[in-house]
């Protein structure tokens, strides 16, 4: 499954089951008028990383935390190299 899919799907189900209205999902959306809080996103990471199997949160060099839905996807494609 392509990363980019799998992410909206994800942010899509989460934002249905804690019932939180969701931003149109594009690339320039910042991720914090998305309609997802903290806990949603604890969420996605949590299952991003088990259907991808990559966690790019957990890393030993410096992270520099996306900000666009846009980067947040860039982020899981580049970690599933």
């Amino acid at each position: 499954m392509k990363v980019r899919s799998e992410v909206i799907a994800q942010f899509t189900q989460v934002a249905r089951e804690q019932d939180k209205p969701l931003a149109p999902l594009t690339d320039d959306l910042a991720l914090f008028d998305s309609g997802l809080d903290s806990l949603c996103f604890a969420i996605v990471v949590v299952r991003l990383e088990a259907t991808l199997g990559v966690d790019p949160f957990n890393n030993d060099e410096e992270v520099r935390f996306p900000v666009t839905l846009g980067d947040f996807i860039g982020f899981y494609e580049n970690a599933a190299k």
